[in-house]
């Protein structure tokens, strides 16, 4: 346990280390988001990536830390119903969630838990399912996303990696904005190419690209 408390220390910079250039980083990545829905209300943000262990759960739980911080109401649900960490990093029981939910186990409002970051609460995927995307698919999830929107400021969704399976594309279709991650020195340009193109065919709008991992240069500020 303590071991994980560490990780998720180091993780969640924005709530840990506020002050920190990775801080600042994460608060300049909402004000884009903010510009960029100036015109049109995105309320709901999927965040996704194209491949595995680019950065998209370290992403949305500092960018949920940074919205909290700024006052508003801020859920969290992990949709990544195949090999789901925010639960992890946030310290909460992963029993009760949004599988549960879905598949009228439990409802909306028993499985959402309070976080120990300022304002932000988390719906866990809850137990691994043996068809996430049929679940994801249910009218049960617009349900889960209406209540959501009216309950808070704004639900961000971490999903699996869009070239793996088809779940971020449902979800995507469900949601207003999209933020894609992709991890400096490591995410391949054709991949990047191609998840661009099916998240284009989606309902919810590319928001944009999040740069992880940019390896600092001599005389430059910190850049995540």
């Amino acid at each position: 346990m303590f071991g994980k408390k560490r990780e998720s220390n180091r993780k969640l910079i924005a709530h840990y280390e506020p002050k920190s250039q990775i801080a600042e980083q994460y608060r300049n990545i909402r004000t884009n988001i903010q510009f960029t829905s100036v015109d049109s209300d995105v309320r709901s943000i999927v965040v996704t990536s194209s491949s595995a262990g680019e950065g998209k759960t370290t992403t949305i739980s500092n960018l949920a830390a940074v919205f909290g911080q700024q006052g508003k109401q801020v859920l969290v649900i992990d949709a990544d119903m195949r090999k789901p960490k925010l639960h992890e990093m946030f310290r909460i029981d992963n029993q009760f969630g949004l599988t549960k939910v879905l598949s009228g186990q439990a409802s909306f409002e028993q499985c959402i838990h309070k976080t120990e970051l300022e304002n932000v609460s988390f719906l866990p995927s809850g137990p691994i399912p043996p068809n996430p995307a049929e679940l994801l698919s249910f009218r049960t999830m617009e349900e889960v996303l209406e209540k959501a929107e009216a309950a808070f400021d704004i639900v961000l969704i971490d999903t699996p990696p869009v070239l793996v399976v088809a779940d971020a594309l449902i979800v995507a279709n469900r949601c207003d904005g999209i933020i894609l991650v992709v991890r400096s020195e490591m995410t391949e340009k054709n991949k990047i190419v191609k998840a661009k193109q099916l998240l284009d065919n989606t309902s919810g709008k590319l928001l944009g690209v999040v740069l992880n991992d940019k390896k600092q240069q001599k005389g430059q500020y910190g850049y995540y």
